[in-house]
């Protein structure tokens, strides 16, 4: 027993330790997981596909040196010439120091230029350069093929209602 400001205070008996199960016990449990629950969760679903997906584009992107929101910025300065930093943080939710690293990059491998906004004199535009279209051009192809590749248990059809779908959750 346990003495507190001279009081008595009972503490409870010590169990003794239950017994551990067997080394056969623990591999027969253990020999098919159920997942069923985290099968149900969508959030569950999702990441595990975004995974599979995103481990192909690294390995195949590494080529050209992008990573996802790599590929993402330039990709929308590819279909958005003139694209502030603004807006590029606007749509893809990024913080803007994290992007200005980013661009100051991309000029430094001189994919992209800057240039004064047709119609905000305080806005930079983003454009890609020769060598900054080249290797879009290039990325494109490679994640075209990659997406048709990691999505090829889909149909055409399926792979466009999931696309809806998931869009419908993030739009």
């Amino acid at each position: 027993m346990q003495q507190r400001s001279g009081t008595r205070m009972k503490t409870a008996p010590l169990k003794a330790p239950s017994r551990a199960l067997s080394a056969t016990a623990v591999e027969a449990s253990v020999e098919r997981v159920d997942s069923s629950y985290l099968e149900c969760l969508m959030g569950y679903n999702a990441r595990r596909a975004a995974l599979t997906i995103i481990e192909l584009f690294m390995e195949r992107m590494s080529v050209y040196d992008l990573r996802p929101v790599n590929f993402s910025v330039l990709l929308l300065i590819t279909h958005n010439p003139g694209i502030t930093s603004r807006q590029l943080c606007s749509v893809l939710g990024v913080l803007p120091p994290n992007l200005v690293g980013m661009i100051n990059l991309f000029e430094k491998r001189a994919l992209i230029e800057r240039r004064p906004h047709p119609s905000d004199g305080r806005a930079m535009g983003l454009h890609l350069t020769a060598s900054g279209h080249r290797l879009m051009r290039d990325a494109e192809k490679t994640a075209a093929a990659l997406e048709l590749e990691a999505t090829a248990k889909l149909s055409a059809s399926e792979r466009k209602t999931l696309m809806r779908l998931l869009q419908k959750v993030y739009l």
